[in-house]
């Protein structure tokens, strides 16, 4: 298991609360096929894949974000990710808002 220091905590939790903030005004895409379908659509600004997913998903993702030109980050465990967006558990988001996409990727790049 892996350790994170207070500040890392913090700025984790500041992504998660960004998602959270995107799923309120309707802007996350959520599961492997939804997140897919905004990536193909072109709605998707950045996808967001769990550490814990499976090989065969996460490439399935990933080509697809590469094939359309979409930013993608691995962050979190697929039950973090659920309970950030309301969920149980998901493998991948898709945020569909460049701005909350930039919110996003501006806490991740604090970690």
């Amino acid at each position: 298991m892996m350790s994170y220091s207070k500040c890392a905590v913090k700025i984790m939790d500041k992504v998660y609360k960004a998602l959270g903030l995107a799923k309120r005004a309707g802007k996350v895409k959520s599961g492997e096929k939804n997140c897919k379908d905004a990536i193909i659509s072109g709605m998707a600004y950045l996808v967001i894949l769990a550490e814990d997913i499976s090989k065969n998903t996460h490439k399935n993702i990933t080509d697809s974000c590469k094939y359309y030109n979409v930013e993608y980050v691995t962050f979190g465990n697929m039950l973090n990710l659920g309970h950030a967006i309301g969920n149980d558990f998901n493998a991948c988001v898709a945020v569909c808002d460049e701005g909350l996409a930039g919110l996003v990727k501006k806490n991740l790049l604090q970690i």
